[in-house]
């Protein structure tokens, strides 16, 4: 795929997200769309919201459990790049009215006090080079119209990356077994799911091992300071307004998140 395309679809995505109006789903549009361009066009795109004034403060490894991949008829995990205007702490409000069709999820955040640069990287260098971690939810929302979407087009569209709330209990994962730990999800008091962490990705650390070891294979290192998502630790939890959403990560602690504005359908 020539320059001018990639430049194309990464304008249409960065404007869908400026308006909060959807784009068909581009395997309709470019059904031979390969997966090397699909991240091609992800870069622009999030190119386009550094230009217009965000830093690049980290990065996330998306759709590893199985029942998140079910639900959205993706198979492999994939990446995209957190920015600054993504990042949001226990205690703010999400306004539903900046996102177009928000699922939530509860995962663990790692936060760097050192560089990795892979490939090469193991889990032990993950908590070597680990300040802390924090129990958190990314709240994904898709660009592509009605979530329908393959690998490419969550590629495309940044790993359908929303907004992250990260909680506010610290923990040092090397006092910590994360290995062995497990995440709660309740929603408006009512528990939803119960999770052990080392299921189909691996323990935390492993699937960060492994995205600083995929991202390191294509030049892109992680720095000291970014915050690195693991992945899913819940199935996805689509949210309305009013909605109150809290994570328990066994040994941790918890993160809480509330949202307002505009309605969903809601968990």
């Amino acid at each position: 795929m020539d320059a001018q395309t990639i430049a194309a679809h990464g304008e249409a995505l960065f404007h869908a997200w400026q308006t909060r109006t959807p784009v068909l789903p581009l395997l309709e549009r470019m059904p031979d769309l390969s997966l090397d361009d699909a991240y091609r066009i992800q870069l622009d795109f999030v190119s386009r919201r550094v230009a217009a004034g965000e830093t690049i403060v980290g990065k996330k490894i998306g759709v590893t459990t199985r029942v998140v991949q079910e639900m959205l008829g993706v198979f492999q995990p994939d990446f995209g790049q957190l920015t600054s205007g993504m990042l949001f702490v226990e205690g703010d409000v999400v306004a539903l009215d900046g996102l177009i069709q928000p699922k939530a999820e509860a995962e663990l955040a790692f936060v760097l006090k050192d560089d990795l640069v892979g490939p090469g990287i193991t889990a032990q260098d993950v908590i070597r080079a680990t300040d802390y971690v924090v129990p958190c939810f990314e709240i994904i929302d898709s660009r592509i119209r009605d979530w329908k979407i393959r690998i490419q087009d969550t590629v495309a569209d940044n790993a359908s990356c929303g907004v992250v709330v990260l909680g506010r209990t610290r923990g040092n994962p090397r006092e910590l077994d994360l290995a062995g730990a497990s995440m709660v999800l309740e929603c408006n008091g009512e528990e939803r799911s119960r999770n052990a962490f080392a299921t189909d990705a691996g323990a935390p650390a492993e699937a960060v091992a492994w995205l600083a070891n995929t991202l390191g294979e294509l030049g892109i290192p992680f720095r000291a300071g970014e915050v690195i998502l693991s992945g899913s630790q819940s199935p996805l939890v689509p949210v309305r307004d009013g909605d109150e959403l809290v994570c328990t990560v066994s040994g941790l602690g918890s993160c809480r998140v509330r949202f307002a504005g505009r309605s969903a359908v809601g968990c």
